[in-house]
């Protein structure tokens, strides 16, 4: 690897994208040892890191005071931790910003393409694995080992921080729009492989409709030629590669328009058996089990007469000729080549909070048939209605970790947003009948509504519900105007700020302290190098 890196940054960067807070902290305690500059320069003219963070520490703590939460001393806890997550995002800004300060453009850019190698070996490392596991050169359409792959095979390749593969699928997104303004077109195809490979349809989403955008409206014939490859090397992954999630990402856009459609009828050769059951109806679920029962019946009863017939023909066995023995292949109608709906711990714990508070949550307690909205809209709409019965909370929100974010999943000690001690675990009434009602309605079901479009995670959802309008109007004119009013309307920033506009919808970015820094990372840089580009034309 090449010298001339800023290695700070890179040692940064892969220990702070980690998905261990514990790893977090150490790197911002590291990178602090290393470079010790606590020079924020917050200002209401001209300042040098976003309000926006101090914004909302400021929102949560008039909440606090004004809800009468000072006793509380369970919510304390929470409003700590929530602080703690807001100054971490504080210091990582501080200090990717302090990176292409003191670098030129070409260090940070060197430490950008070693990131993304980085990723890619460990992102393509894992996929090796799975190969050598399964046996297979494409998992993504091997149903054996209880399709432990199958559709899901992208949710294992995490990439270096071992988060979510959501988070790589983003990351790798960044990539493609900054080494596609770059015209580093090898880093661009790399980059693009991992993406697919995460099988992340909302960053495919995302990342297509941008790539339209710079398509027609910011891009030269050379740059429009690598955009056609990674629109083909989408296509060919949905159709070829990965058909069952081009089939999900159908039936999900069906589900957020509301589109209703005949069942859906196979006129080709796939056997029922071989079906994934999200495509199936219920009838044709009930004949999928009839047909897997009757298969097994059958296999047992072929395997019993071949001993008893092996039996029968030994003793006409010719001496001397040895036949090349046939080795079966496996069936694709056994049960292990059948998805199982296991129970698992953590399923376990959310059914068993179900069963003891059936009244605190209706919608998961009462188990209905499922709806046809994925569960992100549903979330909007539970938002929309709670404020309309509750709007004197409109303007500051319910506050922090009391409606919508990664806190208050982290809060209930359920550890779904991470670990959190059980004696003073803390669920808010307004988060209770909501949105955790919502979570646990969809992931205390079968596996297949265990997606990112059935969680309530958006950024936008939690800065209305917990900071209300107040928070939201920081976020646009404190965060995104803070960015968007130093840079070109050519500049790279814009793809991904259309970009970033629509990934904050699908989690709670800022508490998870990856994507953002990185993003705010490729701002600044592409600030800098704008600076640069005045100073040149001036001279």
């Amino acid at each position: 690897m090449p010298a001339n890196i800023d290695w700070k940054l890179l040692i940064f960067l892969l220990l702070f994208l980690n998905v261990k807070l514990v790893v977090k902290a150490a790197a911002i305690l590291l990178i602090y040892i290393l470079r010790n500059d606590f020079k924020f320069g917050f200002s209401l003219r001209n300042s040098r890191l976003p309000l926006f963070y101090l914004l909302v520490i400021g929102i949560a703590l008039f909440n606090w005071l004004f809800y009468g939460l000072i006793g509380n001393t369970k919510y304390n806890l929470v409003l700590f931790t929530g602080i703690l997550f807001w100054i971490l995002c504080i210091l990582a800004a501080q200090q990717v910003k302090l990176s292409v300060e003191k670098n030129d453009t070409g260090t940070i850019h060197r430490t950008i393409v070693v990131f993304f190698i980085i990723n890619a070996i460990v992102s393509l490392a894992i996929y090796a694995g799975i190969i050598a596991e399964t046996g297979h050169i494409n998992p993504y359409t091997y149903q054996g080992n209880y399709q432990k792959y199958f559709i899901g095979t992208g949710d294992y390749i995490k990439g270096l921080t071992f988060d979510t593969s959501t988070t790589n699928a983003v990351l790798n997104s960044f990539a493609v729009i900054y080494f596609l303004s770059k015209g580093k077109n090898m880093m661009v195809i790399l980059c693009m492989a991992v993406m697919l490979l995460t099988g992340s349809n909302v960053a495919n989403l995302l990342l297509s409709g941008t790539m339209l955008f710079l398509f027609f409206f910011q891009s030269n014939r050379d740059q429009k030629s690598i955009i056609t490859v990674c629109l083909v090397m989408l296509v060919t992954f949905l159709v070829k590669v990965s058909p069952q999630n081009n089939e999900h990402l159908v039936n999900v856009c069906q589900d957020l328009f509301h589109i209703r459609t005949a069942p859906k009828r196979f006129v080709d050769n796939i056997p029922i058996t071989a079906r994934p059951d999200s495509v199936l109806t219920a009838e044709e679920k009930k004949q999928k089990t009839a047909q897997l029962y009757m298969d097994s019946v059958n296999l047992l009863l072929y395997e019993k007469n071949l001993k008893r017939s092996q039996i029968t023909m030994a003793p006409m066995a010719i001496p001397g000729f040895i036949e090349k023995p046939i080795l079966p292949k496996d069936s694709i109608h056994t049960p292990r080549f059948q998805h199982k709906n296991d129970t698992n711990a953590l399923k376990k714990d959310l059914i068993a909070y179900v069963e003891k508070h059936p009244d605190a949550v209706p919608l998961s307690s009462r188990m209905d048939s499922m709806p046809g909205f994925p569960g992100k809209l549903m979330a909007l709409q539970q938002t929309g209605r709670y404020f309309r019965q509750h709007p004197g909370k409109l303007l500051t929100g319910t506050g922090m970790g009391n409606f919508s974010s990664k806190l208050a999943f982290r809060a209930t000690a359920m550890k779904v947003a991470g670990g959190y001690p059980a004696r003073l675990a803390y669920i808010s009434d307004d988060f209770r009948s909501d949105h955790l009602d919502l979570y646990l309605y969809f992931f205390t079901n079968k596996d297949d509504y265990h997606s990112i479009v059935n969680t309530p995670n958006s950024t936008y959802d939690q800065l209305l519900g917990e900071y209300g309008l107040a928070g939201l109007i920081s976020f646009v004119g404190f965060y995104m105007v803070f960015f968007l009013k130093q840079l070109r309307t050519r500049s790279y920033a814009i793809p991904l700020f259309l970009f970033m506009t629509g990934a904050f919808f699908i989690d709670y970015w800022f508490e998870q302290l990856s994507v953002v820094v990185f993003f705010e990372l490729l701002l600044w840089l592409n600030i800098k190098e704008e600076s640069n580009k005045k100073i040149n034309e001036a001279a």
